[in-house]
């Protein structure tokens, strides 16, 4: 594919770069179809995880997972594709971290914190916000901001934790992990934009 073949249009995130579709129908079939895979691709992650010891989170790739499907699909299909994983998940196919599945877990409050991020990151996709390495960083780094925001909380009312129990439990053996995320979104997304012939 050419470098020279990609148009150019403002407020464009990593999925419009696919061919354009001709009819109305097409369009929704390929939105469709990102959605869907977006909610895959985070089951899938889901399903690479480890535990750690003394905390009922563990440390999977259903995170990175869903901040990568909102920055690249942008804010309307992430939220979807994250809505449709939680949903499936909650229905009892067990998709979820450690392969969980339903409400009834200490740890649902980090899948309705990743619905939120994938939505916020998918915005600032659009506005550039994965176009260079800087932007890509703070972009990932609010989006776990946002899953801990509600993970947090929700992981220390469902256990009856004090909040400072939740914290050390929920977020504090992550931050290593979530930088070395960030680091690579850092390099990928910049780079995949500049590989689609695609510049500030």
């Amino acid at each position: 594919m050419s470098t020279a073949a990609v148009p150019t249009r403002p407020g464009a995130v990593l999925a419009d770069l696919l061919p354009s579709a001709t009819t109305a129908s097409r369009a929704f079939a390929r939105d469709a179809g990102l959605v869907l895979g977006g909610a895959a691709l985070t089951g899938i992650a889901a399903q690479i995880f480890l535990p750690v010891p003394g905390s009922p989170v563990p440390v999977s790739g259903q995170t990175f997972a869903a901040l990568l499907v909102g920055t690249a699909l942008g804010a309307r299909r992430g939220f979807l594709s994250l809505a449709l994983y939680a949903l499936v998940g909650m229905a009892g196919v067990p998709w979820f971290a450690e392969g969980a599945s339903g409400m009834a877990m200490p740890t649902f409050g980090y899948i309705l914190g990743m619905l939120l991020a994938a939505t916020v990151v998918g915005a600032l996709a659009r506005r550039g916000g994965d176009r260079s390495v800087l932007r890509a960083a703070g972009t990932m780094v609010l989006g776990s901001a946002l899953v801990y925001a509600i993970g947090v909380p929700y992981l220390a009312l469902s256990t009856g934790m004090s909040l400072s129990a939740a914290i050390a439990a929920g977020l504090v053996p992550f931050l290593i992990g979530d930088a070395l995320k960030a680091a690579l979104a850092m390099g990928a997304l910049p780079v995949t934009w500049k590989l689609m012939g695609r510049r500030d």
